[in-house]
């Protein structure tokens, strides 16, 4: 299966566990859309400030950080889709605005993660299709 319409996506993918986020990198990457990794709030508020991307992919809780912050800024800089993959999915859906577009529980179905990230794209493809009418 392969990217969205033939386009490939740029997806920043955010975990603080370096084998969850090199799976998710994998998965998405076999989908075929470009992934960028980190590892922290920090470094993705960092990198969505500087290039904008199609999608996120985050971790709720990131060491002593929290991925409201991630959200904020995806929603700040852009109107890029946010996934949250976590083990905390409760606590990430009560920590109020702004609200992920979805919210995983870990551990992520691989199929389910690129169903989710593809039918977002392509959600966000029609909305810029017809703003630009």
């Amino acid at each position: 299966m392969g990217p969205v319409g033939g386009l490939v996506a740029k997806i920043l993918c955010v975990d603080d566990e370096p084998a969850q986020v090199s799976m998710k990198q994998r998965i998405l990457a076999r989908a075929g859309h470009d992934v960028t990794a980190c590892s922290s709030a920090e470094d993705a508020i960092a990198k969505l400030k500087e290039t904008s991307f199609d999608a996120v992919v985050t971790d709720w809780r990131l060491g002593d950080e929290r991925g409201r912050a991630i959200v904020e800024a995806a929603k700040t800089y852009s109107s890029t889709p946010v996934v949250v993959v976590s083990g905390y999915v409760s606590e990430a859906f009560q920590a109020a605005e702004p609200l992920a577009d979805l919210y995983l529980e870990k551990p992520v179905n691989p199929e389910e993660l690129i169903q989710i990230v593809d039918a977002l794209l392509r959600s966000r493809n029609r909305h810029e299709a017809e703003a630009s009418d």
